[in-house]
């Protein structure tokens, strides 16, 4: 957290603010937002005085084209935030990243936990890096079924375990993964390679739906609010999550109790009743 649907949801609300901007000035407060920095200074040395040409997006990760043909990655970590805001209005606490822009604007990456990073790569860092090994994109470039059974054929992980492996596919977290499962009808708990094609079908066209769902209502934010939009809201897909979160409850499609299982140490929402 977040995934997919609230990365996307941000990239959006940022690039009609950032695109076309010039970077004025930087400020880090916490080095460790810069670990994937082989030389720390290069962040602020690349992105200063250079213009923003695009926001754009690989799964969970925001890529920033400059116009030095720099990539400036961001990475939410399971609490970050981003908020758009002027360059005098009040720093809130755990802004470790703070980026002024020519239009009077300020990006400030908020993160409690500093799970997550930004970095300034040129293309060849980039393809070297775990970022250029990610699988396609689960939104824009989602695998066709039979390539998506190529890379399940003979996979003994749970399906749950394999949506989550990035490089498989980028962009499902723990959230949508038990809502495409749901969705799909089939067991967190089935072991990839045992799908047939139909049900990768399915499995494949629940995954496209879910997150163009997830989208429409802005993303997921749940009780800590770790995830908000850049102007603040909230995003209110949270109200209609099927599975995850869920235990107890009666499933939305069979009235069968929602239960939490725990897969490779996390926790998975399904429904015994109607996912096999």
């Amino acid at each position: 957290m977040p995934e997919l649907p609230e990365v996307e949801t941000t990239r959006r609300s940022l690039a009609p603010a950032l695109e076309g901007a010039t970077i004025e000035s930087i400020s880090v407060a916490r080095l460790r937002m810069l670990r994937r920095q082989a030389n720390p200074d290069d962040f602020s040395r690349r992105l200063t005085g250079q213009r923003i040409v695009e926001v754009g997006r690989h799964g969970k990760f925001l890529m920033t084209q400059l116009a030095n043909d720099i990539v400036w990655v961001t990475h939410l970590g399971m609490s970050g935030r981003v908020s758009l805001v002027g360059h005098s209005a009040d720093v809130l606490p755990h802004s470790n990243v703070i980026v002024s822009l020519s239009t009077g604007t300020d990006f400030r990456l908020i993160d409690p936990r500093t799970f997550g990073f930004v970095a300034a790569f040129t293309s060849e860092e980039l393809a070297e890096s775990s970022i250029g090994r990610l699988g396609r994109d689960a939104l824009f470039d989602l695998p066709r079924s039979r390539e998506l059974a190529a890379l399940l054929a003979a996979r003994r992980a749970p399906i749950k375990a394999l949506l989550l492996d990035q490089l498989i596919v980028a962009g499902i977290g723990n959230i949508y993964a038990d809502e495409s499962l749901h969705r799909a009808r089939i067991s967190p708990l089935r072991e990839g390679g045992s799908l047939q094609p139909t049900e990768i079908q399915a499995l494949r066209k629940a995954v496209r739906e879910t997150l163009q769902h997830a989208l429409r209502w802005g993303g997921t934010s749940l009780d800590d609010l770790a995830y908000l939009l850049p102007d603040g809201r909230t995003g209110d897909y949270v109200n209609r999550l099927r599975a995850y979160g869920r235990e107890g409850e009666p499933c939305r499609r069979c009235g069968a109790e929602i239960a939490r299982t725990v897969i490779r140490a996390r926790s998975s929402f399904w429904c015994p009743g109607c996912q096999s």
